[in-house]
C-alpha cells in the first residue's frame, strides 16, 4: 500500500483540525496542494494504531519511548517529544549528547547509516513513520531538511531549485515556483539577475539559503535544519535566522543548534539532551530563565558544555 493509498483512511476530523491550524500559504500549501499542483489531503499517511497515545491536537511530530542505535550501542535512549505545529522548536545540548541523530529520525534520514536502528514511535500526523506502508521518499518531500554545510548541486541557481519539482512531475510554472522559492528564502532579490549562474558561485549564506529555497520548493510541512549556520559568519547567520522567523506559522521548523543565544532568539520551544537522554523540553523562555531542572540551568547558564 502507498502513502497515498494510506492517507486516504485519515479522518475527516483530523483533516478539518489540520487546515484550521496550519496558516493558508495559497499554492504552496502541502494541505491543498504539493509542488505539482496535485491536491494530497488525501495522501497523509495511514491511521495511528489503536494503542498509540494521542498527543495535543496541533502536533505535527512526536516520539514515543525512541531508542536510536548504532550497531546496537545506543545514541539515543527513551526520548518522547511533542513538535508543535507552525512553531520553531530548537534542540540543544554539547557535542556527541544525540541532537542530529534525533533530527534526523524524523524524516528517517538515519535508514541511510549503516547499522542504525530505531524503536519506539517517531509520529508524524499521529502516523508511524516506521509502518510498512509509509514510503520514505514521499515522507522526505513533506519533511524537508536542509544540512550542517551548504550542498547546493553543480547546476545553476535555477536549477538547483527547480530540480526537486522537474523530478516530482511537477506541471506548473517553473518560473513562478522557483521565485516564490527563493522570496521565500530570502534570496530572490540577490540572484534575480543571475539565474543561470552555477549554485557554488554564491557566497556560503547564499548558498544556505539556495538550500533551504531548494527545500521550500517541494512545499514541505516540516522543515528539519542541522546547524544550518555552524559555518557561517556573524552576518550570514543573521539572515538566516531572519529567515527562520519569517517561515515560523507557513512551516513548522525544528533547528539544531550549539548556540544557545540563538536557540533563545529564535525559538518557541526549546528541547534539552544530554549523553542521548531528554533531560528538558519547554517554552523557550522558561528554559532560559527558570527551568525545572538543576542539569539545565547548569548548561543554559554555562557551567559546563
Amino acid at each position: 500500500m502507498t502513502m497515498v493509498d494510506a492517507g486516504e483512511r485519515m479522518g475527516q476530523a483530523g483533516q478539518a483540525e489540520r487546515s484550521a491550524t496550519v496558516p493558508d500559504r495559497g499554492a504552496t500549501s502541502t494541505l491543498e496542494s504539493d509542488a505539482g499542483g496535485r491536491p494530497v489531503t488525501d495522501a497523509r499517511p495511514g491511521a495511528a494504531p489503536a494503542d498509540t497515545p494521542p498527543g495535543p491536537a496541533d502536533t505535527v511530530l512526536a516520539t514515543r519511548d525512541v531508542v536510536i542505535s548504532y550497531s546496537g550501542a545506543p545514541a539515543v535512549r527513551h526520548v518522547d517529544i511533542d513538535v508543535q505545529r507552525g512553531d520553531v522548536t530548537a534542540i540543544i545540548g554539547p557535542s556527541g549528547c544525540g541532537k542530529s541523530t534525533l533530527l534526523r529520525c524524523f524524516n528517517r534520514m538515519n535508514d541511510f547509516i549503516e547499522g542504525a536502528g530505531v524503536t519506539g514511535q517517531v509520529l508524524f500526523e499521529g502516523i508511524d513513520i516506521h509502518a510498512s506502508d509509509i514510503d520514505p521518499v514521499e515522507l522526505r518531500r513533506r519533511i524537508g531538511m536542509v544540512f550542517q554545510r551548504p550542498n547546493p548541486f553543480p547546476k545553476t541557481i535555477y536549477d538547483n531549485v527547480a530540480w526537486g519539482p522537474r523530478m516530482g512531475g511537477y506541471s506548473g510554472d517553473m518560473d513562478e515556483l522557483v521565485e516564490r522559492s527563493l522570496v521565500d528564502a530570502a534570496l530572490w532579490e540577490e540572484v534575480k539577475d543571475k539565474l543561470k549562474q552555477p549554485g557554488h558561485s554564491l557566497s556560503g549564506g547564499q548558498q544556505q539559503r539556495l538550500c533551504i529555497a531548494r527545500a521550500l520548493a517541494m512545499s514541505p510541512e516540516v522543515l528539519l535544519m542541522d546547524e544550518p549556520c555552524s559555518a557561517l559568519d556573524p552576518i550570514a547567520t543573521g539572515r538566516i535566522e531572519e529567515l527562520i522567523e519569517s517561515l515560523r506559522g507557513r512551516y513548522s521548523v525544528v533547528i539544531v543548534t550549539h548556540n544557545m543565544q540563538q536557540a533563545s532568539r529564535i525559538s518557541d520551544t526549546t528541547v534539552f539532551m544530554y549523553q542521548g537522554e531528554l533531560i528538558e523540553v519547554g517554552p523557550t523562555a522558561r528554559i532560559f530563565t527558570n527551568p525545572e531542572k538543576q542539569q539545565t540551568e547548569d548548561y543554559v547558564t554555562g557551567r559546563f558544555g
